[in-house]
């Protein structure tokens, strides 16, 4: 069966490959492997790397009921706690150096979400409330700072002021909105609603599927838009399969925690054509175009 093989994958392969980037003298986890499988010590740490090993072992911990993966998940989130959150001026960190201190100072979205949603799936694994207590600080750090009429912004310095969206965007754009920063807020929310719900994650849940469904998806191509100005007006004719598979069923889910049958209903609509259309347009010879 599919599901013992993919079992026997993460037990016997992807745990131990994740657990032997463990840095036990400085903390956290090694920033960098080459092809050949050589660490570099002194790499810096990207807090992006370190959130989504937080979600990975605290989410392997409760699924397999581990401890000993639980206590891998602590490595991180003690890491992440410590040396990846600005204690002087709120949000995290684009990187750190390998013992800790701010390397690039960036406050991105997009790695504020994968923090929120790295703690909240810690709070879920171990019960620690100064985990969950994190999560909706940094909530309400995307909220007070990052926010705008139209979803959220991309890149700030380290003081909250926007600079060049550079590290998300491509092809000759620099983009003001994202389709992948928007996505990857829904995600960090639904886990964060999921961890522990209240009104107002449900509220945001609320008007990002509506953003996407009424300004991101586009149904006459049956895909998301990536790159945005301003005013929410596409940049590039670009499809990004990646990206519309994993949006179908993240979309999904996320609006499935609300339990209203009226907007899964209605969500389901699109993020299913999401689907096909990934299937019918970008699957060839067994993986998915780019």
């Amino acid at each position: 069966m599919l599901s013992s093989r993919v079992e026997r994958e993460l037990r016997h392969h992807v745990i131990p490959f994740w657990r032997s980037l463990r840095d036990s003298e400085r903390g956290g986890y090694f920033g960098y492997k080459d092809h050949d499988g050589t660490v570099d010590p002194t790499a810096d740490k990207a807090t992006l790397l370190i959130s989504r090993i937080l979600w990975f072992f605290s989410t392997a911990a409760t699924q397999l009921n581990d401890p000993e993966l639980l206590e891998e998940a602590r490595h991180a989130y003690l890491f992440l706690t410590a040396k990846c959150i600005d204690q002087v001026d709120s949000g995290v960190f684009w990187s750190v150096t390998c013992d800790g201190q701010p390397s690039d100072t960036t406050k991105h979205s997009y790695v504020q979400a994968f923090a929120i949603y790295g703690l909240a799936a810690y709070y879920e694994a171990s019960g620690d409330e100064a985990a969950l207590a994190q999560a909706q600080g940094l909530c309400g750090v995307l909220e007070g700072r990052c926010r705008s009429g139209r979803g959220y912004g991309e890149a700030y310095d380290r003081h909250f002021q926007p600079i060049e969206n550079d590290k998300l965007s491509e092809n000759g754009v620099s983009a003001t909105h994202t389709m992948n920063t928007l996505l990857h807020v829904f995600e960090a929310y639904a886990g964060l609603y999921q961890a522990s719900p209240n009104a107002d994650l449900e509220e945001a849940l609320r008007r990002i599927t509506t953003i996407f469904e009424t300004t991101v998806y586009n149904p006459e191509r049956h895909r998301l838009e990536v790159f945005f100005d301003e005013q929410m007006k596409t940049l590039l004719d670009l499809h990004s399969f990646g990206h519309d598979i994993e949006a179908s069923w993240l979309i999904d889910w996320g609006v499935g925690l609300l339990g209203d049958p009226e907007l899964t209903a209605r969500t389901s609509k699109w993020t299913s054509a999401l689907a096909a259309h990934v299937y019918q347009e970008g699957f060839r010879d067994g993986s998915v175009m780019y």
